[in-house]
């Protein structure tokens, strides 16, 4: 879809119809518009749109009635409200139930402008992440892996695709939590290893004193305690994929040996007379300029060569900024599920507020981050009195608190964070919290 995107627009005055229509249609919207629930129903089965703008007081169907429709109809579909000053109440009801957010009259253009432009925006996002999981096969395998439309995570898709092919050892280069495991494991479940065993070694975990032993294996006897024969981890993963994570960590004095494993495709395990073959495919991962090591002494220069026949860098998620609101509602989906929980949107306030974080620990950072939130929005808010009876300004407050009250929980209670979260003045958000008696919970 081109443009600023599709918009419905239901009101059932045709002045205000006409109106809304010309100035959105001169900021580069495509408009349409229907003059009650029922012609709204009638377009949006005819074409897709981005968004809703809806008058919520029309005789015979209300913008309630839109709102129900396109929940029925297309549930991801944002609806954008216009509302009296008197039908506040309402209007916080309507964002309840699901309404991407409400404008009072009489409303500032550009004010509407701005606001359709993030519902679009959030539309197009959720529609691009349904893209990423309608795929078929390989390809659907690897957007699925590798999420995000910017062209640097787009030339690793292709890239990985490529290689999975192809039985060529890799180095795998990238911060920390970027994804480099992921990367290994999609070159070995989408190439002719996949049948194989994975089996992936942390070269900073394995201590040193037994690295040798569990890489290469050993026979009964070699020493104490070696009470029988023992398979080591290369030669496990004959048939499929040894991934050699943090390979900058590898003691010195075995890199000599890794190199030759790797070369002769041999490996002899401690205490035996007899090589056993190898049948695998070698991928190595680093955090660090590995030639810069082996230039400085600190690795070795011909394992480095042998490693890098192909190297594959994977960018940070700060030179991938397009893709930081994609990951995020990705994530926070999962973790929805994972704990059984509701599906629950972000705001289009929460998604402005992360894709200006610098995120040092790049995408296991972001989904960390996801992962708290989801379990903050869907914290249960505290039971309002029985029977109560609340008038306007009451439920209004009431709303106002609670919205608060889950920004700070979703940002730790950081005052700061929160008012960026909310869109207020850091000193309006604290008179705010004394106002309402706001207090973390102990």
């Amino acid at each position: 879809m081109t443009g600023r995107g599709a918009v419905l627009v239901v009101d059932d005055e045709a002045a205000v119809r006409s109106s809304a229509a010309e100035w959105l249609a001169l900021s580069g919207f495509a408009v349409a518009t229907a003059d009650g629930a029922g012609a709204a129903e009638a377009e949006l089965a005819g074409r897709p749109f981005d968004v809703v703008v809806t008058d919520l007081r029309m005789p015979g169907g209300d913008g309630m009635a839109v709102l129900d429709t396109v929940a029925r109809l297309e549930p991801d579909l944002p609806v954008v409200l216009l509302t009296g000053h008197g039908d506040v109440g309402a209007a916080v009801e309507a964002m309840r139930r699901g309404a991407h957010d409400f404008l009072e009259k009489p409303y500032d253009a550009d004010h509407l402008v701005a606001v359709l432009d993030r519902a679009v925006r959030q539309r197009r996002l959720a529609a691009e992440l349904g893209r990423l999981r309608a795929g078929a096969g390989d390809r659907r395998a690897i957007e699925d892996r590798l999420v995000g439309t910017s062209a640097a995570i787009a030339e690793l898709r292709e890239r990985v695709l490529q290689l999975a092919g192809i039985d060529v050892d890799v180095l795998v280069v990238g911060e920390t939590g970027t994804g480099k495991e992921i990367v290994a494991r999609a070159l070995h479940d989408l190439g002719p290893r996949s049948a194989g065993s994975f089996v992936a070694i942390n070269c900073a975990a394995v201590p040193e004193s037994v690295f040798e032993s569990e890489i290469f294996g050993h026979v009964r006897g070699a020493f104490t305690g070696a009470a029988a024969d023992r398979v080591g981890k290369l030669a496990f993963a004959s048939g499929g994929t040894v991934f050699l994570d943090e390979i900058e960590s590898m003691p010195p004095a075995l890199q000599a040996k890794v190199l030759r494993a790797i070369q002769e495709r041999l490996v002899e395990p401690i205490g035996g007379n007899r090589q056993v073959a190898l049948d695998v495919r070698f991928v190595a991962a680093t955090k660090v300029d590995l030639l810069a090591e082996s230039q400085a002494g600190r690795f070795r220069a011909d394992l480095y060569y042998r490693l890098a026949t192909v190297e594959l860098a994977i960018p940070p998620l700060r030179a991938r900024r397009d893709d930081i609101a994609l990951l995020y509602r990705k994530f926070l989906g999962d973790a929805e599920r994972r704990f059984g929980l509701g599906a629950r949107p972000p705001t289009a306030a929460d998604l402005a507020e992360i894709e200006v974080r610098p995120w040092p620990g790049n995408v296991r950072e972001l989904k960390a981050q996801a992962e708290r939130a989801a379990l903050a929005m869907h914290r249960p808010p505290r039971p309002a009195a029985p029977d109560a009876r609340l008038s306007l300004p009451d439920e209004v407050a009431r709303f106002e608190a609670l919205r608060i009250r889950e920004a700070l929980e979703a940002a730790g209670w950081s005052t700061a964070e929160a008012a960026e979260r909310l869109g207020l003045p850091r000193r309006t958000l604290n008179e705010k919290i004394a106002r309402y008696g706001l207090k973390r919970a102990v």
